[in-house]
């Protein structure tokens, strides 16, 4: 994502140009060390350095030079890599509102759509809903192809036009302050209700936490209450992933303990692999209390510090009455970890998936220290699902492919929703 520096705060670093040199040839060594598909930085990667080198080494200020080496990592065409400086208090929509939007021709030019609004969100405590038109932010007109970048621990003014199609100004709390720290406004990370005659509704927003305990227990409790069901609708729209907690979802899916997938790095990438996953070690049961997360740690310690793949496994909790009779919204936001749940249940045909091709952004990703303050986020493996499948730069197509419509959005109507709830109740899956 291309930022303009007269939208932010300029970074308040300074860089000579031995610096830039140094971090460059830094983050050049971090790629050929650790970057997960070494192919990729032979022939028109080593062109692109060339042509960026000179801009990025003549960059005049801090933002300059963290843009000019954006452009140059966009060359790479892959997901989860970024460059930044550890004092950025900047954010996109994503993070700092809990919400996605994508471009259309719209009354007012091309605009900004409001797509998904998470509720509980920055954007959707401000009154923010889907199919609202973004037209400024603190008084800065928004025309794609540039994205709005909000100051962490500020409130964002935005002109929108909502529903009633009459130009509002809203007031955005991008962060909140806790302790020294700055933190977004995380969104109701699971939400279900009944929507009528056994059929159920389960929306997922994110996955937050490495091991995702507590939006495990929510996606429990949240089918718990539900109460016997006996058709589900999943809502993974606008959900961008996050750990291990979406193995809870994919649990959901089956009464059985089946293998998911792994993440390889560029390492363990053999002709072998279809044999050798057989012996990976499995991880298949989240743990209900964070107070155990110690044992998980002595348990797969010894696995992690030896690098190697461990395969998720779903926890074999049970037949439930929906079994059979799911279904998955997905959307163009829907990725990472999410992803992961729908490749899952359309290898095993476990669910019908309706709405609009998947992000295809499935990497395993780290972020290192390049010197002044900056960092490089990069992508160190690839996501195996079991079957084989690589799903970055391969989005995943629906089962029934219904476009999100802004228009009928913005007369409050989710034809995608209306959809899935039609197969359920028509037996058309």
């Amino acid at each position: 994502m291309t930022t303009n520096a007269m939208a932010r705060p300029a970074m308040p670093v300074q860089l000579l140009a031995k610096d830039r040199s140094a971090i460059l040839e830094n983050v050049l060594s971090a790629l050929r060390k650790r970057f997960y598909s070494p192919e990729k930085l032979n022939g028109d990667w080593q062109d692109a350095v060339e042509r960026h080198k000179a801009q990025i080494e003549a960059a005049a200020t801090a933002d300059a030079f963290e843009q000019a080496m954006s452009d140059l990592l966009a060359e790479l065409n892959t997901s989860h890599v970024g460059f930044f400086h550890s004092s950025a208090r900047r954010a996109s929509s994503r993070a700092a509102l809990s919400a996605a939007y994508l471009a259309d021709e719209t009354p007012y030019g091309k605009r900004w759509i409001f797509q998904d609004v998470h509720s509980g969100g920055a954007a959707s405590i401000a009154g923010i809903e889907p199919g609202d038109i973004l037209l400024s932010v603190d008084d800065r007109e928004m025309i794609p192809p540039e994205h709005p970048v909000f100051a962490m621990g500020k409130q964002a003014e935005m002109e929108i036009v909502g529903s009633d199609d009459q130009r509002r100004s809203v007031t955005v709390d991008v962060a909140r302050p806790k302790g020294k720290k700055l933190h977004f406004v995380e969104p109701t990370l699971v939400e279900g209700r009944q929507i009528g005659n056994g059929l159920g509704y389960l929306k997922v927003a994110m996955f937050p936490g490495m091991v995702g305990v507590d939006v495990a227990n929510k996606v429990s409790k949240a089918v718990a209450e539900l109460g016997g069901v006996e058709s589900l609708i999943i809502d993974l729209r606008g959900n961008t992933g996050g750990g291990i907690g979406a193995l809870r979802v994919m649990s959901m899916l089956t009464p059985d303990r089946m293998p998911v997938g792994f993440a390889l790095d560029r390492h363990r990438v053999t002709a072998n692999l279809e044999s050798e996953k057989q012996g990976f070690r499995r991880f298949s049961r989240i743990p209900s209390s964070t107070k155990t997360l110690w044992r998980l740690a002595v348990q797969f310690a010894p696995t992690m510090m030896a690098k190697k793949p461990i395969v998720l496994q779903t926890e074999g909790l049970g037949k439930q009455p929906f079994h059979g009779r799911i279904v998955l919204l997905v959307d163009r936001h829907t990725a990472s970890a999410a992803e992961m749940i729908v490749a899952f249940a359309r290898e095993n045909k476990l669910a019908t998936i309706v709405g609009e091709k998947t992000a295809g952004r499935l990497l395993s990703a780290t972020s290192v220290k390049v010197g002044n303050g900056f960092r490089l986020a990069l992508p160190t493996g690839a996501y195996y699902t079991w079957k084989g499948s690589i799903l970055e730069g391969t989005p995943i197509e629906p089962d029934k492919q219904i476009e999100f419509d802004w228009r009928q959005r913005h007369l409050k109507r989710d034809i995608q929703l209306e959809c899935a709830t039609e197969l359920l109740e028509t037996d058309l899956l």
